[in-house]
């Protein structure tokens, strides 16, 4: 049976044909899932249309979820809210399965662009290579490089105290002795109020974070998890003012830190620091997930609380028959050559 192969512009059509194949039950990781993408577009991104290219046969479904940002450009429908953006699999088990729905909507995609742009694409499952070698394969021109790191937590089935052992010792001395001043409160909900989620909003808005870019997203993410439990927001307060914040989900094992941030004027209590040693705590012994992601961004901080780096890819590519092309291949080309260069001579 052929591939065939969709392509929608609105969320509509595109939920009808998913029949299912990208609900919760369906896709283990909250950036696949339908009402992540419907919502992101929707409150952060309606400015731009939606490009959503679907291949299916039989039962075997791959989606690309994309947008139009320019004439004849479509990239990823993602932004900083996403850990990944990648190609989206419904019983699709073989890699020759997903190569194959992949080359498929590769060829319908030049119906519709001369070039695209995806990222941050994880590679640890093998999702930028196959993407990268199904376009390639239809006769794109694909440059991929390094666009962000991912800092992750590999819990390896120990305890919190096993894990804690191993911190760098000022971490461990900065939470002892907070913790025994006991300025600061700690409170982890697992079901959304309006109540809880002001202060997370009051902390956000003193802390030294730029302006959130779309706080109606993150609010009905953190109301959208709670009704399925995933939801884990920390709070912390002094004198019963909340001076940390941090927004968590915790799913199949995994548990996503989205935003954390803390008032700049209560930094000598270290309300941020206790915060994160509670819900580190209480994902590690009470949830006991497999994996704690700390999102993108190389922080150095992070590297206090996890102990592994995975890198994140951009993929650039361009149909090579088109003009508009040539000038964005050949200077692409050319920082290639010069990267291999400098490998070589050094």
């Amino acid at each position: 049976m052929p591939v065939k192969c969709e392509y929608h512009d609105n969320f509509l059509t595109a939920q009808a044909a998913a029949a299912g194949a990208l609900d919760r039950e369906a896709q283990p990781c909250l950036f696949d899932r339908f009402d992540w993408i419907e919502s992101l577009h929707r409150t952060s991104l309606r400015h731009k249309r939606p490009a959503l290219l679907h291949a299916m046969r039989d039962q075997a479904q791959a989606w690309l979820p994309l947008l139009h940002i320019g004439s004849g450009h479509l990239s990823a429908l993602a932004n900083w809210y996403n850990f990944t953006w990648a190609p989206i699999f419904a019983n699709a088990q073989s890699e020759v399965e997903r190569l194959s729905l992949l080359r498929a909507i590769a060829q319908t995609a030049k119906l519709h662009a001369r070039r695209l742009t995806f990222g941050p694409i994880p590679d640890e499952d093998g999702h930028a290579s196959e993407l990268e070698a199904a376009l390639t394969a239809e006769g794109w021109s694909v440059f991929r490089e390094v666009c962000d790191q991912n800092h992750i937590l590999n819990v390896n089935g120990r305890s919190f105290d096993s894990y804690w052992q191993s911190r760098p010792s000022r971490l461990k001395n900065t939470v002892k002795r907070k913790a025994k001043a006991g300025v600061v409160t700690i409170r982890i909900d697992t079901e959304y109020s309006p109540e809880s989620w002001r202060d997370y909003e009051r902390v956000y808005a003193r802390s030294w974070k730029p302006e959130e870019g779309s706080p109606e997203f993150l609010r009905q993410l953190a109301e959208r998890e709670s009704t399925v439990g995933a939801l884990r927001l920390g709070l912390a307060y002094i004198d019963s003012k909340p001076v940390a914040a941090q927004f968590w989900t915790v799913e199949n094992g995994v548990a996503l830190i989205h935003k954390l941030a803390h008032d700049e004027r209560y930094m000598q209590a270290s309300p941020g620091t206790l915060l994160s040693a509670a819900l580190f705590q209480h994902v590690i012994d009470v949830d006991r997930v497999t994996l704690i992601d700390f999102g993108t961004g190389n922080d150095a901080y992070k590297a206090e609380w996890m102990e592994e780096v995975r890198e994140r890819f951009r993929l650039e590519v361009f149909w090579p028959n088109h003009p508009a092309n040539w000038p964005h291949i050949a200077i692409r080309k050319w920082r290639a050559y010069r990267a291999s260069k400098l490998v070589r001579e050094n």
